[in-house]
């Protein structure tokens, strides 16, 4: 256990908040009055600070904006039935921020660092939390490279920075969705199990070229063959077929999402089948022209469960049943949000209380 960090704190003198309008708060737009700051120099963190949400002043020649060493995270803080405020799994989230920081030769960060930074932020910051329906403090950790000089190597220095930001749904309605077939997101022995900034900055285009055709997201597949189903553009992907909760295994170029790992454990604990396998385009059509389909949906942070109305496949689009018929992701999702806003027992200690 890290001891409790020495943070510096300097306090706004022109808050936004009375100015914010909490009724309509579009994911990713308005910010909190405050982020946190930290150094990596030397061999070590220091120098953390929370301070005034604002610019930060960068050389032309710092590596991220040449190499593109930078990731991040996503997690989301709610105000409970009973007034206290928690991060939903935030360990969770640490541990994959290292993995990340391991693959793209950064600094770990000590999972403890990890979330008292956050939860330092999240207190100085509580009044930001909404507590409307289906809205939450949206928390974004990164950390990038900030050598001012050229040279493909990996840098000395880094920046930890957490921002956070009030938000409500992510999407608006069910989605339809476009199997990619040509691009792709990640490769075997790549790092599209890292939440790398370069993985997202690749997947624009197609996502572009996608929504010309009335698409909100692309279903990414492999990308020897383009037969295997990986995640969504932004989430995790699970079906029901066949009565069993089916999702493509995490691997190299498959996410190792928070959110999926919260419902495959609601789906065990409810004693329904769950398989996590390698996942065929052909398998889920087919399912669907069969009825066998029963629900399929994304998991993610940020759309928490997003409903997919509809597959599109070589020009044909695969209708999936009526979503008011969606028995267990409704069911999923209704407990997902009992538990983080504090409406039913937190059986599986998920709730961090700050």
């Amino acid at each position: 256990m890290t001891e409790t960090l020495d943070i510096k704190i300097e306090r706004t003198k022109a808050s936004r908040l009375s100015s914010t309008d909490f009724s309509d708060l579009s994911f990713g737009k308005v910010f909190s009055d405050h982020m946190f700051v930290a150094d990596y120099e030397d061999g070590s963190w220091k120098n953390f600070q929370i301070v005034p949400y604002g610019d930060i002043s960068v050389s032309p020649a710092m590596s991220v904006l040449h190499y593109g060493q930078a990731f991040f995270e996503g997690l989301k803080a709610y105000k409970l039935d009973d007034g206290k405020i928690s991060m939903f799994r935030p360990y969770k989230n640490a541990e994959r921020f290292n993995k990340s920081a391991a693959r793209l030769c950064a600094p770990e960060l000590p999972e403890d660092i990890f979330v008292q930074s956050i939860a330092a932020l999240v207190d100085v910051d509580k009044d930001w939390i909404p507590s409307g329906e289906n809205q939450s403090l949206y928390i974004r950790p990164f950390m990038f490279s900030t050598d001012p000089y050229l040279g493909v190597q990996p840098s000395k220095t880094y920046k930890f920075m957490v921002i956070t930001s009030p938000v409500g749904a992510y999407f608006a309605k069910p989605l339809n969705v476009k199997v990619e077939t040509h691009y792709s997101r990640a490769s075997e022995g790549g790092f599209g199990f890292a939440k790398a900034a370069g993985n997202y900055a690749g997947s624009l285009y197609p996502a572009l070229e996608a929504a010309k055709e009335g698409f909100d997201q692309v279903i990414w597949t492999d990308s020897k063959e383009h037969a295997y189903i990986e995640e969504l553009g932004a989430a995790n992907l699970v079906f029901v077929i066949d009565g069993k909760l089916i999702t493509p295994s995490t691997r190299d170029t498959v996410l190792n999402g928070i959110t999926r790992d919260s419902v495959l454990t609601l789906a065990r604990h409810w004693g329904m089948e769950v398989e996590e396998r390698r996942v065929s385009v052909a398998e889920v059509l087919e399912a669907s022209e069969a009825g066998t389909l029963t629900e399929a949906f994304g998991v993610g942070t940020a759309a928490t469960i997003a409903p997919i109305a509809s597959i599109g496949f070589d020009g044909k689009k695969y209708q999936l049943p009526d979503l008011d018929k969606a028995e267990f992701s409704k069911r999923a999702l209704k407990t997902l949000n009992e538990l983080r806003y504090g409406l039913s027992p937190d059986e599986f200690g998920w709730n961090y209380l700050v």
